[in-house]
């Protein structure tokens, strides 16, 4: 297998917005990061995904970009990122930034002359005459009306995203322009934002009938997207010593495949949501009682058939904390560490999202007022306009809504949890006084410290890197065990992914050396809850 800094390093994902105010206006900031680089080399991390800076109208809270080569003032400025940059690859971490070339704002100059069909830019998004019944992502239709135009613009997301139209070459040239710009400032590569709907079907017919995401069959993977990615590949980042993650949606081992078999130069791995299914139908708004056995059939799936590299999360911006959804806050360290030994042994790129290394949980809001989210707002009125109880609704944001991993990142137990020292854009988590990295560092075994075990081994052992996967027991529902085997190697990774006392065969693993384990003390053949081992043969 070709080795790769990328898949040896441990990504760190930043929500610039709520990390860290260095200028006590209530917002995380470009500055923020920079005072807490400190923070981010002791912990271990490699890589640094940052979630968009960009100039935005903050409608979708900056993944609607006006301005691809501008910072939003309340990030901070060009000057502050290149610093960060440059301060971050002088302590040898490498900065990936997002890269949403889906659809702009509508605030973006690109459509303002779309809109009054000025030159080369007439066709720069998707129009037509008549309404398709298209739907958003968000909720609702997906074609709005121009009144400048007297025309329909396409926008899967909010309104004020419009679609890029990627059948036009000057399209694509302007977007590789953009890359260019970035790169060569420094940039270290991209999470390629909702990618593989970037190809529309532009003859733009009325969707099929379905209940959720009418039209989809017109994007979803279209033909075109492989095109459009090896253009991408072939005439930029292949230019670069860079690496690409696609954020892909409704995609299989296979279909993932032929976007990163290197063979097919397209990009370099994908996030796929299989496995965050575990605890709804396929869409997370429709919740279903999480399985441990419905999250271990999917991830294993995915080690087993992809024809790629994979990645491996639990939590981003887009998600709820992993605690709350497939862990047992009664069992709060066990389950959070457990879930990290699961994930972070596999065969992949390790992805950490803010605050899932000290264990923070969800907001737990009460109100609808206290969440922010446009997605959130807009997914409650479609649920009471078809007739769902605003208790019943009220109860699957507070599973589910992307604000629970967007409160402020805990710090440490003052007013605000140290990430301002004035109020916050968004409610700080009301557990943040005993939920903060300063006690986690006081502590001596910690989530924090467990996490910055499995970064370590990570690093010095390179069996947890290139291993092949097999499963051990795989129908045990309880259970989830595999090996990794790198030449004469092999790492054995055994977890109770239960509130249950667990009795374990005689495994011959047992005998090997302990690597790491989440438990103090060990009992033969038997397994506490959510208990974790990892043996190592050499």
């Amino acid at each position: 297998m070709e080795k790769a800094w990328y898949k040896e390093g441990v990504v760190y994902q930043i929500y610039p917005r709520s990390f860290f105010d260095s200028d006590n206006d209530g917002l995380g900031d470009i500055q923020g990061i920079i005072k807490k680089i400190h923070y981010l080399k002791e912990l271990g991390v490699d890589i640094i995904w940052l979630s968009p800076v960009y100039k935005s109208p903050m409608e979708d809270n900056g993944y609607d970009i006006s301005d691809y080569q501008a910072i939003n003032p309340e990030f901070g400025s060009m000057k502050d990122m290149l610093e960060l940059i440059k301060k971050l690859h002088e302590v040898n971490i490498k900065l990936v930034m997002d890269l949403v070339i889906n659809h702009t704002s509508s605030e973006h100059a690109w459509f303002k002359l779309s809109e009054a069909k000025e030159g080369k830019y007439t066709d720069y998004y998707h129009w037509e005459n008549k309404k398709r019944n298209w739907s958003s992502f968000f909720g609702g239709e997906a074609w709005s009306y121009s009144e400048t135009r007297e025309e329909y613009y396409l926008h899967l997301f909010a309104k004020g995203q419009p679609d890029l139209n990627w059948d036009n070459k000057l399209v694509r040239n302007d977007i590789k322009e953009m890359i260019k710009y970035w790169l060569d400032l420094g940039v270290d590569g991209f999470r390629c934002d909702v990618i593989n709907l970037i190809a529309k079907n532009n003859e733009h017919p009325n969707g099929k009938f379905r209940l959720i995401l009418k039209g989809s069959e017109h994007y979803f993977n279209n033909p075109n997207l492989h095109v459009y990615l090896k253009e991408l590949n072939e005439e930029v980042f292949s230019k670069y010593d860079c690496f690409t993650v696609g954020e892909t949606v409704f995609v299989n081992p296979k279909t993932a495949s032929d976007l990163v078999n290197p063979e097919r130069k397209e990009l370099n791995m994908v996030f796929q949501f299989d496995h965050m299914a575990a605890d709804n139908h396929a869409v997370k708004w429709f919740i279903k009682k999480f399985k441990p056995f419905n999250m271990k059939k999917p991830l294993s799936k995915w080690q087993r058939e992809l024809n790629g590299w994979n990645t491996l999360y639990l939590e981003n911006h887009d998600q709820s904390r992993s605690i709350n959804r497939f862990g047992d806050l009664r069992f709060y360290y066990e389950s959070a560490t457990m879930l990290a030994t699961m994930i972070y042994f596999q065969q992949g790129t390790p992805f950490i999202y803010q605050g899932q290394e000290i264990g923070m949980t969800n907001a737990s809001f009460e109100n609808l007022t206290q969440y922010k989210d446009i997605e959130t707002h807009n997914i409650y009125k479609l649920g009471r306009k078809l007739l769902l109880s605003h208790k019943r609704m009220m109860k699957k944001i507070k599973h589910m809504s992307r604000d629970n991993s967007r409160t402020p990142f805990q710090w440490d137990n003052t007013k605000y949890a140290g990430f301002s020292k004035v109020s916050p854009w968004i409610e700080v988590n009301e557990n943040y006084q005993t939920i903060n990295v300063l006690s986690s560092q006081q502590q001596d075994n910690s989530i924090l410290d467990y996490y910055k075990t499995i970064i370590k081994l990570r690093h010095d052992e390179e069996i947890i890197v290139y291993g092949d996967y097999q499963d051990i027991d795989y129908k045990n529902k309880n259970l989830y065990a595999y090996q990794r085997s790198l030449n004469n190697q092999k790492l054995f990774v055994i977890c109770n992914f239960s509130k249950k006392v667990l009795k374990i065969k005689d495994y011959d693993f047992l005998k090997d050396e302990l690597l790491l384990c989440n438990y103090q003390e060990l009992m033969d053949n038997i397994m506490k809850p959510y208990e974790a081992r990892v043996y190592i043969k050499r």
